[in-house]
């Protein structure tokens, strides 16, 4: 039977060995938090990040501008959050609205502020293999692989998606722990061929449950990163989710068939609990990361 990689019992140790940091820091960490307007999924992804502040004692501050938020407005807000001396880390939740230049906005985040790893100065620090914060779900899956004690030195790795926020930096971060990897895309031929040749695949699409067995080796470690909600109780009768469905009147579903991924992986994430609690939890440790280097720089 494949073994199931929660990232629940993760996220707890990763809470865990924090607590005794921010127990030393002179001040609390503090992170601001910017959601333009009521996007329903923004506000619960949102929502665990405040808790999981609450949780550890950090300081949190959510600025919720309206959804008619211009550039300028929304770089004004950025420029005093970065000046501010409480606020170490900030996240600007994605995505924005149309009108906005998301781009700008969040490249004007500083990067000494930078707590989602987006900056491309942190990116370029990443390239090198420089202390930086890191982009959090692939850092998160990075812990997933080192709790659950799956070899990545001399492994082949396929990353299915090339994203600025997990496709690229996961295949940096694999590359940094001595994988081989692969990074596939919409323009990559014969799919099903790359992919099986992974001994640890990544699944960054966004397709829910568009990947079947035959794009998975047999024993290889499954990483679905992808989160779908499926409204059709058909779909979700055919992938094995039908308890869900009945139960919510949806149901979740990553980029991978749930019923072949248990049959054919060695180990794999379930979505949800798997990948999601990890990204929260890297946020929390890159904030407390940036608050040990403000106090530190401040008091040196």
């Amino acid at each position: 039977m494949a073994q199931i990689l929660d990232g629940a019992v993760v996220r707890d140790k990763i809470f865990e060995d924090l607590k005794p940091r921010i127990q030393r820091l002179s001040r609390p960490a503090g992170l601001a938090v910017v959601v333009v307007g009521d996007n329903p999924g923004s506000e619960i992804y949102v929502r665990n990040k405040i808790k999981a502040c609450a949780t550890l004692g950090i300081h949190s501050e959510k600025i919720a501008p309206p959804s008619t938020v211009s550039t300028d407005e929304l770089l004004a807000i950025i420029d005093k959050l970065n000046a501010n001396p409480l606020i170490d880390g900030i996240l600007v939740q994605m995505p924005l609205p149309k009108q906005v230049d998301s781009r700008r906005v969040l490249e004007s985040v500083a990067p000494g502020k930078d707590a989602d790893g987006f900056h491309p100065l942190n990116v370029g620090h990443l390239v090198a293999g420089r202390p930086a914060p890191r982009a959090c779900t692939p850092a998160g899956i990075i812990e997933l692989l080192k709790f659950y004690r799956i070899k990545m030195d001399g492994r082949r790795a396929v990353v299915l998606g090339r994203s600025d926020i997990v496709g690229k930096p996961m295949a940096l971060m694999l590359l940094q722990e001595n994988a081989t990897v692969t990074i596939c895309h919409s323009g990559t031929s014969n799919l099903v061929e790359e992919a099986r040749r992974a001994d640890i695949l990544v699944a960054a699409m966004g397709k829910p449950a568009f990947l079947t067995s035959e794009y998975i080796a047999p024993g290889a470690t499954v990483i679905d990163v992808g989160t779908s909600r499926i409204v059709d109780r058909s779909e979700a009768v055919r992938i094995g989710k039908a308890e869900e469905f009945d139960r919510k009147g949806w149901a979740l579903v990553g980029d991978l068939n749930p019923i072949d991924v248990a049959r054919q992986a060695t180990a794999y994430t379930p979505v949800p609990g798997g990948v999601g609690p990890l990204t929260v939890a890297m946020l929390m440790a890159n904030t407390v990361a940036l608050a040990e280097s403000h106090l530190k720089k401040c008091c040196a």
